[in-house]
Formats: structure tokens, C-alpha cells, sequence
């Protein structure tokens, strides 16, 4: 089994005044070669975005990008005609394929929007562009694992595609409540982001906005030592 610990405070951090990034690989101005990726995962932004501010008209091209809202709403407007608000709750991917341009704002005169974005590297290329969002329930989540992104061709439940072999999980665990993981392939790993409180991953004691990065395993243990949310990935390693 290997493992990798990314404590909260080793992030990269870009503040630009309209935009508070902390980045968990690198990116943009952070460039870290022991943090490029886990797997094929390639980002974990924390992105703080202020009151009518927002990232401008971009493109993206061979990604699949996912957006988890932690608080407030986001305005979502792309070149494939899709104009609606992603809220708490919901999940949003697209799959950038062959080329989309977007832009995100926090239409909110006063709250701040907090979400997390995560790029996820394809296993086809120039696939045709792809948008969906998605609102989940708490309850689907509570003490359980809720499917919230899958491969396409292996959707489970009311999990979002995408064009890989990668699945991603939420969950809210109350206090001492603990989850077994298995994985799916032995070439997968796990990759558990700490939204809220403390954990333990097979041992290992993890507190708010820890990660750790789990490979070359069977199953893994999770325990919660206070009530807590999370983001599970599990994602090809190769």
C-alpha cells in the first residue's frame, strides 16, 4: 500500500483579491513537481470567489472538470447554450472534449461563494462537449457513500458522466461512524478530501481540508472521529 498526505496548510495559495485559491496540485502561478496529480486526478481547487465577481468567458479543451458548490450559488453560462445557476447540493461536470468556452460568476451582492473544482485527465480524447448538473440529497449521503460522478459507460444510480474510468463519492459521517472502501480495480487508488471535521484513514488522523492519497490497497477504512463531510475519488492511478 502507498500513501501520500497533503495536510491543509502544504496548498499552494493565490489570493487575488476578487478570487481566494487554495490549490491542492499545481496550477496556474503554483508549481510543485511532487504535486502534479494522484492518478488521474490533476486538480483540487478551494476556490473563494466574492460577491459580483466571477472568471470571465475561458476555454477548456480535454478535461473533465467537476464543480462541487460548499456555499452559495455560481452562475454558469458556456458556448454550447447552457445559462443556469449551480447551487449547495448539486454537482456539475462537463466534459470539455474537443473545445468549450465558459464563464462562472457569484451573482450575490453579498455572500461569498466557496466550491470545490476538480479536473479529472479523460481516457478518450476529442470527445463531443458535455454539460450536466445535478442536485443530490442529503439523505442519499448520510453515513453512506453517494455516487455522484461515474465512468459513462458504468453510471451508477443518478451519478454524472464522465469520459473516464473514475468515480466520485460524497458523504457525511456522524461521530465514530466508520465506512469500508473497496476498490473497484486493483489499478485504482482512493483519494479522500476533508470538506469538514476529523478522520481517520487507516489510522492516519486527518482534520479539515487534510487529503490523503491511498494506492496499491484492497480495501480502506474510514472512521469518523467528528461528524464530518468528505469527497472520496477513486481514480486509475495510470
Amino acid at each position: 500500500m502507498k500513501t501520500i498526505i497533503h495536510k491543509a496548510e502544504t496548498r499552494g495559495f493565490a489570493n487575488h483579491g476578487w478570487l481566494k485559491s487554495h490549490h491542492t496540485f499545481s496550477f496556474a502561478s503554483y508549481q510543485n513537481p511532487e504535486r502534479m496529480n494522484f492518478g488521474v486526478l490533476r486538480v483540487l481547487n478551494d476556490d473563494v470567489v466574492q460577491p459580483k465577481m466571477g472568471f470571465g468567458t475561458h476555454p477548456h479543451q480535454n478535461m473533465e472538470i467537476i464543480s462541487i458548490p460548499l456555499k452559495g450559488a455560481l452562475s454558469h453560462k458556456d458556448s454550447m447554450g447552457n445559462k443556469r445557476a449551480i447551487e449547495v447540493g448539486e454537482v456539475q461536470v462537463m466534459s470539455a472534449g474537443t473545445g468549450l468556452t465558459h464563464s462562472e460568476f457569484n451573482d450575490s451582492k453579498t455572500d461569498e461563494v466557496n466550491f470545490l473544482q476538480l479536473w479529472i485527465i479523460p481516457e478518450e480524447m476529442s470527445v463531443k462537449p458535455n454539460y450536466e448538473q445535478r442536485k443530490f440529497s442529503f439523505q442519499g449521503r448520510k453515513n453512506q457513500l453517494q455516487t455522484v460522478v461515474a465512468p459513462k459507460n458504468q453510471l451508477e444510480g443518478d451519478a454524472l458522466p464522465i469520459s473516464q474510468q473514475a468515480f466520485i463519492y460524497r458523504t457525511n459521517l456522524d461521530a465514530a461512524h466508520t465506512l469500508d472502501l473497496n476498490v473497484k480495480s486493483e489499478y485504482n487508488g482512493f483519494y479522500v478530501f476533508v470538506i469538514e471535521g476529523s478522520i481517520e484513514v487507516n489510522n492516519i488522523a486527518l482534520v479539515k481540508r487534510d487529503a490523503i492519497g491511498v494506492s496499491e490497497l484492497n480495501t480502506m477504512k474510514i472512521k469518523a472521529i467528528n461528524n464530518s463531510e468528505l469527497v472520496i475519488l477513486e481514480v486509475p492511478m495510470k
